[in-house]
């Protein structure tokens, strides 16, 4: 039985411990012991609290390992991902950190290390999904829409963290990136709202944000955006937020202590961002890819699963990692390098293999095409 290593035990990282170890030996490791414990005593799972921020501690822990899973902060997740690669292992990660993980494309293929990036729901299922029709039509447009939030929304903030809530906040700061007649722009997050209805579902409101990442490099699709989903009023209040300065870094005297706003507003919004016991979440996500002549449109309406206790947002992300995995150890994917999720998706075996995967988990995607309607 071959061992996993998973780096990161948040709720994504456990629900991907627990697809994993149906068939497989995994080692979860974590800083939060209160995270580890919700896995002790699951079949094939052992755990262990370490701090993997120490590279020495990271390279020590992997070395076990026929493949490793990066679930961690994405302001850990570079460091996180040289130094696994840097132990020669392979990896899937879905850490999405700031930088640009493509500049550890040299170092990857010569340790010989298959490392996929990016391999969540959004940055990753719509790259993959993407990726298919990369070789089969002359693709002009790709819009991504996506947000995994609340099933009842409550004031004040009509959301709560269905993932790491400081990349949650990352989305409201950092400047967004998208194509518009071939040319990358720079918008402000949050400056362009739409609205978008699922059906049997209602209608939420849509914001800009900084998810296209690789695929400003790996493609010269002319036109290109990604867009966060949340419950319609829950723009408003953020942008106030975010305008007086509460998600800042610069540190502010207050009576004489010196302290960091982010760090006031994480301790307080945080306890009010959290999922409690029972709350329900749900995924929703339209792929949008438009050709000269021809429109493709992929759905996604995904639930908390009370049977597994799994929310959408782990299930949704972390079975398309799992899926990854589950690819590189049944040895059919082994292309060394970097490998953003689009790429990934050109491989067809790669990209049925996933969607079948997922479906097995009933995490489905429903295909459009504009001949269909």
């Amino acid at each position: 039985m071959k061992n996993i290593v998973v780096l990161g035990t948040g709720l994504v990282g456990q629900a991907i411990v627990i697809d994993l170890a149906k068939k497989y030996k995994v080692l979860a490791v974590d800083i939060n012991q209160e995270n580890l414990t919700a896995l002790i005593g699951i079949k094939n799972v052992s755990v262990l609290k370490k701090d993997i921020s120490v590279s020495r501690n990271l390279k020590e822990v992997v070395s076990i390992a026929d493949l490793v899973i990066g679930a961690v902060p994405g302001f850990m997740g570079y460091q996180m991902l040289e130094d696994v690669i840097k132990s020669g292992k392979d990896i899937v990660d879905i850490s999405f950190s700031p930088e640009d993980p493509l500049k550890l494309d040299k170092l990857a293929k010569q340790q010989g290390v298959t490392a996929l990036v990016d391999c969540g729901v959004s940055p990753g299922m719509g790259n993959i999904i993407l990726g298919n029709y990369l070789n089969k039509i002359d693709v002009q447009s790709y819009k991504c829409l996506v947000g995994g939030l609340p099933i009842k929304p409550e004031k004040p903030w009509g959301y709560k963290a269905v993932f790491s809530p400081i990349d949650v906040i990352e989305e409201y700061t950092r400047p967004v990136r998208i194509k518009k007649n071939g040319k990358q722009l720079i918008e402000e997050p949050l400056s362009k709202k739409e609205m978008v209805e699922f059906k049997g579902v209602g209608e939420f409101e849509a914001w800009n944000t900084d998810g296209l990442r690789t695929l400003l490099k790996t493609t010269d699709i002319p036109n290109m955006i990604e867009l966060t989903i949340r419950h319609t009023g829950t723009i408003a209040p953020i942008i106030a937020l975010r305008d007086s300065g509460y998600f800042s870094y610069d540190e502010i005297d207050v009576n004489g202590k010196k302290i960091k706003p982010i760090d006031l507003t994480t301790k307080l919004m945080f306890s009010q961002w959290k999922l409690q016991l029972g709350e329900e979440d749900m995924t929703l996500m339209r792929i949008i890819i438009e050709g000269e002549n021809e429109k493709y449109i992929y759905d996604l309406i995904d639930y908390y699963d009370k049977a597994t206790d799994a929310t959408s947002m782990a299930r949704t992300t972390g079975y398309t990692c799992t899926a990854a995995a589950d690819l590189i150890l049944e040895g059919k994917y082994a292309k060394k390098g970097i490998i953003p999720p689009e790429i990934l998706g050109q491989d067809e075996t790669a990209f049925n293999y996933i969607l079948n995967y997922l479906a097995d988990r009933n995490v489905i995607y429903k295909r459009r095409h504009t001949d269909d309607e």
